[in-house]
């Protein structure tokens, strides 16, 4: 299956991008293209042309990555590096953990980090089930009025979700709840231009400041509210606006991909299937981590800076060099394990990459594992017939994290019964 290239796929920055950059963010179905598995045996670090003069490199190995993430005192994410460069203005930095370095890092990690413990999330886990079971009522509602009978899976279940547990683990009031789901779209796609992404999360952060100046003056019983009565002299609101973006940035998209093209998945194997429909906990479990690896729905991490003169894969990298990590190439890498082009039923031998690694691994990795442990098995539960309307989806022809736009669904087989 050829990778398809939707609308997105003809503005004007994909043909700008060289193509070394565009390698990583392509996909061929759900694999990465093969020519990022032949770059990677090649090399796992190779020189990457980039813009305004800039010296790149591509790093696709599965150890070169770990060793460039594990290693913030060498490789820098402190987004100031490219604020300016380009035409990209200070003030659009977009806040949270992913954009400093230690030890302002270091300092707001401690605010929300005990946070995102599974312990501390598992009182989330009742919310989460109840929303999923209203989001599949509504699919069968949606489907008995559909002349097709068939309704879309990423507007009805993947997006929903995600969204629905970010405002109730913020904390944020229910009737602010409508404003806040609008933020979440696809903030990510480098095919809108820097600006557009950029003015997006500009605008969140701007309404997120807003949600947490008013729990200033009266705390909520989440997560803004909770920081702010433990530790209200140690935060501004713009730090915990920024937090709370990045909570969303991390924590909506990514899991909402997952989702979506787990379901494509899981369709396509039926042994993974059937431990969805019949499998204990810890088989789905399992699973589930696999298909979190399997995907890299967040395809590259964000750009890392070398501070000093450094050696990578056989590759001297000097100061001020470029570093773009492939986690989807990474987590490919026979030194992770075997049959790694494949969904397996165990995880990988060693710690996959798809939520990163080092000081700026995934704060919410756990959230997102809480929410497809509950979500993917109870859809296939409740539908077991459940069916692509198209077997062949309308992928994101380029973007850094990874999905489809629609994904229509047929919920029952022949019989025709919701």
């Amino acid at each position: 299956m050829g990778h398809r290239v939707g609308a997105r796929a003809h503005g004007s920055l994909l043909n700008r991008l060289p193509a070394a950059l565009r390698l990583p963010l392509l996909r061929d179905g759900l694999d990465p293209v093969p020519d990022l598995g032949v770059v990677r045996e090649r090399s796992p670090v190779s020189p990457l042309s980039l813009p305004f003069g800039l010296r790149g490199w591509l790093v696709t190995g599965y150890q070169e990555t770990r060793r460039v993430l594990a290693d913030a005192d060498t490789f820098s994410s402190d987004f100031a590096h490219l604020a300016g460069t380009g035409g990209i203005a200070t003030d659009h930095r977009p806040g949270g953990l992913g954009f400093v370095d230690p030890p302002d890092h270091t300092r707001l990690r401690r605010l929300i980090g005990p946070e995102f413990t599974m312990r501390r999330l598992a009182p989330l886990a009742p919310f989460i089930e109840g929303v999923v079971h209203e989001q599949l009522q509504k699919m069968g509602h949606a489907a008995r009025r559909d002349p097709e009978g068939s309704v879309d899976l990423v507007q009805s279940f993947a997006m929903p979700i995600p969204a629905l547990a970010i405002s109730a683990l913020l904390g944020i009031e229910p009737q602010e709840r409508e404003e806040f789901l609008a933020l979440c779209a696809a903030r990510f796609s480098v095919l809108e231009g820097i600006g557009g992404p950029l003015g997006s999360i500009s605008q969140s952060l701007n309404h997120l400041a807003g949600i947490v100046a008013r729990q200033r003056v009266h705390p909520g019983d989440g997560l803004l509210g909770r920081i702010l009565v433990e530790h209200g002299d140690e935060v501004t609101d713009l730090e915990l606006a920024g937090l709370a973006n990045g909570v969303l940035t991390g924590g909506f998209e990514s899991t909402a991909s997952t989702l979506a093209l787990g379901v494509i998945a899981l369709l396509r194997d039926a042994e993974a299937h059937e431990v969805m429909l019949s499998g204990s906990p810890d088989a789905i479990a399992a699973v589930v981590e696999d298909l979190i690896r399997y995907l890299s729905v967040v395809q590259v991490a964000f750009p890392r800076y070398a501070r000093r003169r450094a050696e990578v894969g056989g590759v001297t990298v000097e100061t001020g060099d470029v570093l773009v990590c492939s986690l989807s190439g990474a987590n490919r890498d026979p030194h992770l394990g075997t049959g790694l082009d494949a969904l397996r039923l165990s995880p990988a031998e060693m710690s996959h990459l798809a939520f990163g690694h080092g000081v700026h691994r995934c704060l919410g990795a756990e959230l997102a594992r809480l929410e497809l442990r509950i979500a993917l098995p109870a859809l296939f539960r409740r539908y077991p017939e459940l069916q692509l309307v198209d077997d062949h989806p309308s992928y994101r022809g380029l973007s850094v994290v990874y999905g489809v736009e629609q994904l229509p669904v047929k919920l029952t087989g022949a019989a025709g019964r919701v």
